[in-house]
């Protein structure tokens, strides 16, 4: 039991993913190539792929077809949809929609994990969206109904990727990494002639673009995925969601620094109601543990 503790302590370095994630909106409207979803999409897929299988074995049958989907729902989806509201959307919209992740989470694991959804948990997912409103939203923010829609597509798209993820665990004999790095070829290689034949690749772009395609592939994509998926193994789906909300501190954090936005009483109010759910979503039962929680059998050797 101690080990386990330890570990699931140590899990929370995961936590750095959506302090990374929270650099993305500031990353794609300043650092890379102009309206260029599909471009962006691809460059955190495809080289993050290829990376990580370098040396792995061919997936099974049963879990090509798992990686072929969670592609589609972590990545060859997700990631168009994601970029295409951060250009249609003002950062604070985004980051309220995104909040409703926890929630969703919930929601989706009760049918998939069998879990019940908790009271304490509900109150966490409710002040970490009254709290990242609070933080980012601006009264003057303009609503794009499509921009809403993909950023809504997405939140449940990952909802049931996590969740997902929970209940297959990894394959015997295969860690996060590899999960990683397979998931993200197929999203990468389903991309590629979609981005080509739609967006084409830029003629040029200049070396702050150069700098932020390299941030993205190497810390935004290698890096802080192959983190996040150690992550949701190691924790319960709702507590690695809740983590997510740390995303639109980093988020704020950065404007405040770099874009000299300043931050007034109501937004750091709103920053400690973050704070306070995403410690309230880390409040697990003792005595019983949850469907989600029961180590999943694998093959020696997994």
């Amino acid at each position: 039991m101690s080990e386990q503790t330890e570990g699931s302590r140590f899990a929370y370095v995961s936590a750095l993913t959506p302090l990374i994630f929270g650099t993305t909106y500031l990353l794609t409207t300043n650092f890379l190539p102009p309206d260029r979803p599909l471009l962006a999409a691809l460059m955190r897929s495809l080289p993050t792929g290829i990376a990580l299988v370098i040396g792995s074995r061919l997936p099974s049958r049963v879990w090509f077809w798992r990686f072929l989907l969670m592609s589609v729902l972590w990545a060859s989806a997700v990631f168009p949809l994601l970029f295409f509201a951060a250009y249609h959307l003002p950062g604070g919209v985004a980051a309220v929609i995104n909040s409703l992740g926890p929630i969703c989470v919930m929601i989706v694991a009760v049918p998939i994990l069998g879990t019940a959804i908790r009271r304490v948990q509900l109150i966490a997912g409710a002040l970490g969206v009254v709290g990242v409103a609070l933080l980012v939203l601006r009264s003057n923010a303009k609503l794009d109904v499509l921009g809403i829609l993909a950023m809504v597509a997405v939140v449940i798209m990952m909802a049931f990727g996590t969740v997902l993820m929970k209940r297959w665990g990894n394959p015997p004999g295969m860690g996060p990494i590899r999960v990683t790095g397979w998931t993200f070829l197929f999203a990468g290689i389903t991309l590629l002639p979609f981005t080509l034949a739609f967006e084409g690749l830029p003629r040029s772009v200049t070396p702050k673009e150069v700098g932020g395609l390299v941030y993205l592939v190497v810390i935004s994509g290698i890096f802080a995925y192959a983190l996040w998926f150690w992550g949701i193994r190691q924790l319960t789906a709702a507590s690695v969601t809740f983590l997510g909300l740390l995303n639109p501190i980093m988020a704020a954090l950065l404007g405040w620094w770099v874009l000299d936005q300043r931050l007034n009483a109501l937004q750091l109010a709103g920053a400690a109601l973050v704070l306070v759910s995403v410690v309230l979503g880390q409040q697990r039962r003792r005595r019983v543990a949850e469907p989600e929680d029961r180590p999943v059998e694998v093959a020696a050797g997994g």
